[in-house]
């Protein structure tokens, strides 16, 4: 990434933004926005003509829409657009807060949502936005923002530069696109951190942004002097030691920066998901598309670096998603030799569940094979229902697939 010679770190460009504009007191935007206001239209012509969106920009916009889920957010309907790919789209994670803030409304009942209406909603909001302070220098600087803003705006919807730097959790290397989130006031935090109690670690790495520290990795590894090629390696170790984008020590500093009941943007992973501090818990709003009819989850903690957090509703209760039927493999689906290996494991079942009753091992009749066989399968779906684990096919289809292996071992030689 260019550097464009100016160097704001994380919250010095929240701060001289927010003296310099804010979000209209009690703003939000109209219900019904058919498209950008022809100035914002005007501005984001004018920055695809000078560089700063090209064709290449807009055409990939994808999906072209979007489904909504409704949800109750302190005691309100509430949208949220959910997505069907985990892709890096900053569009809906910068739109979920403001929904969540109520500065941006949706008609009830809107089911699908188009990425050109979306950034109409958002052209609105940085629209509505004012300056605190009418100075003439000022006033400049605030549509200067406002110009780099509107021009940031298409990239919006596929991607965005970010360059993180691995001091704070506010630290981005600055670039145009930031813009879009100090003007809107909305934090964009990232928890990739160094451990300050590993010295050498924090030497390699220093202050330096992702994309210069993999320069340096590459530059010092193939170095003639020994001590930076072992720089190079401790700074290439960071990097593997933290490929989740997430260190303990980084979600340590989350937890002490983040303030209580504030909506921002997390960044991992080359993507970003809208979050929320509760009671001293940091969470996730789950915006996955398969979660699109269950309107009770909303969101999921981040309590570690591994990504496995638990489901909670819209009041950060624990709930628990839904249980999902496991496909069964139909005998015909499966190879001779599967289907050999299944009979053999039926049998064996069969044979210990039999010794287990007191009974003599002997020759097992087809209907008693059958039987034990469904009965071993319907204790297991018993077991996995009480575990609330993914329920096991209907009896039915139990029943068939006993017949099925008992009839395949008759019919088959030892």
């Amino acid at each position: 990434m260019a550097d464009s010679g100016t160097e704001i770190v994380g919250g010095d460009l929240l701060s001289v933004v927010k003296d310099d504009c804010s979000l209209t007191e009690g703003s939000s935007l109209s219900a019904d926005v058919p498209c950008l206001a022809d100035d914002v239209l005007a501005g984001v012509a004018a920055a695809a003509a000078t560089g700063g969106a090209t064709a290449a920009d807009l055409e990939p916009m994808m999906p072209a829409y979007y489904f909504v889920k409704w949800i109750t957010w302190k005691e309100k309907k509430t949208p949220i657009i959910t997505q069907s790919e985990n892709g890096p789209c900053p569009l809906l994670a910068i739109m979920n807060t403001l929904f969540l803030r109520w500065k941006a409304k949706l008609p009830a009942q809107t089911e699908v949502i188009t990425t050109e209406d979306l950034m109409a909603h958002l052209g609105e909001c940085v629209l509505s936005i004012k300056p605190r302070e009418k100075a003439e220098g000022m006033e400049l600087n605030f549509q200067q923002n406002m110009s780099d803003a509107m021009a940031v705006l298409p990239k919006l919807s596929t991607g965005l530069d970010v360059n993180v730097r691995f001091t704070g959790v506010s630290d981005f290397e600055y670039t145009p696109e930031c813009i879009a989130f100090d003007l809107l006031d909305i934090p964009l935090y990232h928890g990739w951190l160094v451990d300050p109690q590993s010295p050498e670690m924090v030497a390699a790495v220093g202050k330096l942004s992702y994309n210069q520290l993999v320069e340096k990795i590459i530059d010092y590894k193939h170095s003639a002097n020994s001590s930076r090629v072992s720089e190079g390696l401790v700074a290439e170790q960071f990097l593997e030691s933290t490929a989740t984008q997430l260190s303990y020590h980084g979600l340590c500093e989350l937890n002490t920066t983040v303030k209580e009941g504030e909506l921002s943007v997390f960044f991992r992973n080359n993507h970003f998901s809208t979050m929320i501090k509760h009671k001293g818990h940091l969470y996730l709003l789950v915006t996955d598309q398969g979660f699109l009819q269950e309107g009770g989850l909303v969101w999921e903690s981040l309590h570690n670096v591994e990504g496995d957090g638990n489901f909670c509703d819209s009041d950060f209760r624990l709930c628990h998603p839904p249980q999902r039927s496991v496909p069964v493999t139909q005998p015909e689906d499966l190879t001779p030799q599967q289907q050999q290996r299944q009979i053999d494991q039926d049998y064996l079942v069969a044979m210990s569940l039999q010794q287990q009753q007191g009974v003599a091992p002997g020759p097992l009749s087809d209907l008693d094979l059958a039987r034990q066989l469904q009965e071993e399968e319907y204790q297991q779906q018993q077991q996995q229902q009480q575990q609330g684990g993914p329920s096991l096919a209907p009896a039915q289809q139990v029943t068939n697939h006993t017949v099925w292996a008992y009839t395949r071992r008759k019919e088959t030689p030892l």
